[in-house]
């Protein structure tokens, strides 16, 4: 069943570059808006790297105004400084869309893969293919750009499902 358009950004959270995919879909189709990513300068200190991507994203939120985002949940990898800088680069995607008012939805790594792939550990080609092939008009030229609008079709898939909203409401209890 066909419903309203709804505007979605996908954010891929990364201290060098941080993608984003603007993605609308109606419940039941997908259409590619636009992509790309945000770079912040690898010889600047690590404050003005992170405002750099703040502001980054803010510009594309300002530009697109989409209804919703969702981010990347982070994975914790061996090198704890590693993770904890990629985790700053995740609070200003979490931020950014935030501050503009926007709800923003959180999926783990695997999640996303399946709903995009059918696999929870499918690699970066399989994302790229099948980002290509649910969205035909994607332009996109970097895996970072393509991660970002897996994201986007992960939360139009999840979006309106029953699980998503017992989440919602878990979260609003804890509160």
């Amino acid at each position: 069943m066909r419903g309203s358009i709804i505007r979605i950004i996908g954010i891929d959270p990364g201290l060098r570059r941080t993608g984003w995919g603007v993605i609308e879909s109606d419940g039941v189709r997908l259409s590619y808006v636009d992509s790309g990513h945000v770079a912040s300068t690898s010889a600047e200190e690590l404050s003005f790297r992170l405002r750099e991507i703040f502001e980054g994203i803010t510009s594309v939120i300002a530009s697109f105004a989409p209804a919703e985002a969702a981010v990347e949940e982070t994975f914790v990898n061996d090198n704890p400084r590693a993770t904890l800088k990629l985790g700053q680069a995740r609070g200003m995607a979490l931020l950014a869309p935030a501050m503009r008012g926007l709800r923003v939805a959180e999926y783990p790594p695997n999640l996303i893969k399946k709903s995009v792939v059918g696999a929870g550990h499918a690699d970066k080609k399989q994302i790229q293919m099948m980002v290509g092939f649910l969205l035909p008009k994607a332009k996109f030229d970097s895996a970072d750009e393509a991660d970002a609008l897996a994201i986007a079709i992960c939360h139009a898939h999840h979006r309106s499902s029953p699980q998503a909203a017992m989440l919602r409401l878990e979260k609003e209890l804890a509160r």
